[in-house]
């Protein structure tokens, strides 16, 4: 199509035409997928019907059998039990789908049982929150004591007797994984002591000891809001706090281009953000609490090697001075560390710097660096 006499192409018909090639395509790659568990379960119930029905013609038969070999001579109760014996085969395939539905169905009840019958954490404490210092946790020191835990009561523990020492404002690798120290999912077994700046956390009210500590999962957590609320929930900084925060997490450019700025929306689960991009929202979160204790539990598994690039330089700089726990498998993330602890089935195999557990050539830490290189 042509503007005028000029000859000068318009410039959208072009893109319209390319966006609705990839709405087609998409469409049916949509439709497909749909397809595929119709076409499974089609497929099952012909494989439930043909051995039902298969079922069924053994039943008549056994019942043909016994009604000859017993030789009645009532003709109607016989030709009674025949019929009966045919009708079983459409009965029979309706009860099989019907148990197997109730099978899926009491699932959903079983698990709120299991939630009922599940016991509650300890969210109050023995600690009066007011005994806990307005700025605690300040150093960042942790001392962990001949710790032991289990997920469940009939389970062997997890970690066996681990004691540690981390230092205010260290950076560790493989420490034991974050829910221990936020008593999230799992309790401690006695004897055990995690002590955070001179208090023991096991006596603290739940609500105090997570809002004194940052952590950054593996999966980034976003809720339906604004930037703002994200970045901070009970409305205590200032703008500029914010901007400072997401300028080193380098996402204030980003921002400052959304419609709203700081008030921009965010869908539920921060859907309209990559996963790297919600990494470092949580990362400009940990940045604004400004607790001394950042947790990293799997921060950079699922994210690309250029956010993870970035994510490392934040926690090095912005979080120089504050100590930082990470538990990871990429050996690399972690060679800049204070501290390193390996562990393997519950027990502290290796505890030392990494300059020192590298110059054990047959260590196990050694033979990480090595298989990743």
């Amino acid at each position: 199509m042509q503007q005028g006499g000029s000859g000068v192409h318009l410039p959208l018909i072009r893109p319209i035409h390319v966006h609705e090639t990839r709405f087609k395509q998409r469409m049916l790659e949509l439709t497909d997928t749909n397809n595929i568990a119709y076409l499974f379960l089609s497929a099952a119930n012909r494989w439930l019907e043909v051995r039902t029905d298969y079922l069924g013609a053994c039943i008549v038969l056994t019942a043909s059998i016994a009604s000859i070999s017993t030789g009645s001579s009532n003709s109607g109760l016989v030709g009674l039990g025949l019929l009966y014996a045919l009708t079983i085969t459409n009965y029979l395939n309706w009860v099989v789908r019907n148990l197997a539905d109730l099978e899926v169905q009491m699932g959903a009840v079983k698990k709120v049982n299991s939630f009922l019958t599940m016991e509650s954490e300890n969210y109050e404490g023995t600690m009066d929150p007011s005994q806990v210092p307005e700025h605690w946790p300040q150093e960042g020191e942790i001392r962990i004591h001949d710790l032991c835990v289990r997920y469940e009561n009939n389970l062997k523990p997890v970690l066996k007797h681990v004691k540690a020492y981390i230092k205010p404002g260290q950076k560790v690798w493989k420490s034991p994984p974050s829910d221990y120290l936020h008593k999230s999912m799992v309790e401690p077994l006695a004897p055990r002591k995690i002590v955070i700046d001179g208090i023991d956390i096991s006596k603290l009210p739940l609500h105090t000891l997570r809002s004194r500590l940052s952590i950054i999962l593996q999966d980034p957590i976003l809720f339906s809001g604004s930037i703002r609320f994200n970045l901070d929930p009970e409305c205590k900084c200032t703008d500029d706090r914010l901007w400072e925060a997401l300028e080193i997490a380098q996402l204030k450019n980003m921002v400052k281009s959304l419609p709203g700025g700081l008030d921009a929306t965010v869908t539920e689960g921060g859907e309209n953000f990559s996963v790297g991009q919600r990494q470092l929202f949580c990362l400009a979160r940990a940045f604004v609490r400004k607790s001394s204790i950042l947790i990293m539990d799997e921060a950079t598994a699922s994210i690309d090697m250029a956010t993870e690039n970035i994510l490392q330089k934040v926690v090095m700089t912005a979080f120089a001075d504050r100590t930082v726990v990470t538990i990871a498998h990429r050996v690399h993330t972690i060679l800049t560390a204070d501290l390193v602890i390996v562990m393997k089935r519950g027990n502290i195999l290796e505890y030392d710097t990494p300059e020192s557990l590298l110059a054990q050539e047959d260590g196990v830490f050694a033979s990480f660096v090595r298989a990743d290189m």
